[in-house]
């Protein structure tokens, strides 16, 4: 079964056709202007790629109501539209692309695969808050996770190269977030309720103390718009570098641009920490994502500052790293690998336990 599989961001929309070996037959990337993307241009983008049996698409909250695949129509999209507020940067998008590529090919079977599902059996003492009983029972209040299509091929790839099973796994990309997987069952994660949880990132805050969001409203005078906007879309490296992009955090040495690395690499340390304990220790760490697999400086700076776990990287094959490698430095306990993200292999995956496709 071919897989066209589509992948709606805030700044583009990508495509790509799978096969039923992971093999990627085509791809291709539709900027997104004013953030919408052009009809014309996704219909000869389509009529570009080979003919695909069915349409796979990530959607980044699920909710607790889905916990697998499932095959897109009316009133599923009208649920998910109900979750749109736990993740305003991307379910909106998912959403539009949905609708966008189904007007392309309309008699195309459509799945929707989530980036919550795998971290649906997080044990309760992982995916439970500590607030009133009525928010967790009216609101559905807990601890989701995010980036579980990614967290399941790189923590699932890691142990097959490695044969460990503790898996820590960090997705490190405009988004990031880390988790820590026991026999292929992720136990804990770092980002929570919505996507703002846990590590610092490109545009978002990653944790903060949630007394400064009441204290932002009821004494700096914010609107909830304005927080929600600052901590969204003006923190994390933007907020403290003034960039987003971790190249130029790297390249620069001010003290900004310090400060910036400093925090992200002491968050990441201590959120990886934080995963090694939910496992009762780490025997594989690996990176993944656009500054996981490309940023070997980042790598080097959180080995460096886990070496107490036993993690520890070879400088100059780290240095090296192109594609899926293993960097684990001479006498470290923890392997420590590299291996790019494949959402469309899971994806399709996916679509094919949906609709029964070999």
């Amino acid at each position: 079964m071919r897989v066209l599989v589509v992948n709606a961001g805030s700044s583009s929309l990508k495509l790509g056709v799978v096969d039923g070996d992971g093999a990627v037959l085509a791809s291709e990337s539709l900027a997104a202007r004013g953030g919408h993307w052009d009809p014309r241009e996704l219909s000869r983008a389509l009529e570009g790629v080979p003919e695909v049996d069915a349409v796979g698409h990530r959607v980044v909250h699920g909710g607790g109501e889905f916990v697998d695949p499932v095959r897109l129509d009316a009133s599923v999209v009208e649920r998910l539209r109900a979750w749109g507020s736990l993740a305003p940067l991307h379910q909106p998008k998912a959403l539009e692309a949905i609708e966008a590529v189904g007007r392309v090919l309309p008699g195309c079977a459509a799945v929707a695969c989530f980036d919550t599902a795998f971290h649906s059996g997080l044990p309760e003492v992982a995916s439970t808050y500590a607030v009133p009983e009525r928010w967790r029972r009216e609101w559905g209040v807990r601890r989701y996770g995010f980036h579980g299509l990614s967290h399941a091929y790189v923590s699932r790839r890691a142990a097959e190269l490695t044969g460990g099973e503790r898996v820590v796994s960090a997705h490190l990309g405009s988004g990031a977030s880390l988790a820590a997987v026991a026999g292929g069952r992720c136990v804990d994660t770092t980002m929570g309720f919505t996507p703002l949880e846990g590590v610092v990132m490109a545009t978002r805050s990653g944790s903060v103390d949630p007394g400064l969001v009441v204290w932002l409203v009821r004494h700096g005078g914010l609107s909830v718009e304005e927080v929600q906007r600052g901590l969204e879309r003006e923190s994390g490296l933007l907020g403290l570098a003034g960039t987003e992009d971790m190249r130029e955090v790297l390249e620069r040495d001010d003290a900004r641009a310090r400060l910036a690395l400093g925090v992200y690499v002491h968050r990441l340390c201590a959120g990886v920490a934080s995963m090694a304990a939910a496992l009762g220790g780490v025997d594989t760490l690996v990176f993944t994502g656009g500054v996981g697999e490309a940023a070997a400086p980042v790598r080097e700076r959180v080995a460096r500052g886990l070496g107490f776990l036993g993690v520890g990287v070879d400088g100059a094959v780290n240095a090296a790293v192109e594609g899926e490698a293993e960097v684990t430095g001479v006498g470290a306990r923890v392997r420590t690998l590299v291996v790019p993200s494949r959402e469309d292999v899971e994806i399709a995956a996916g679509v094919r336990r949906v609709l029964g496709g070999g």
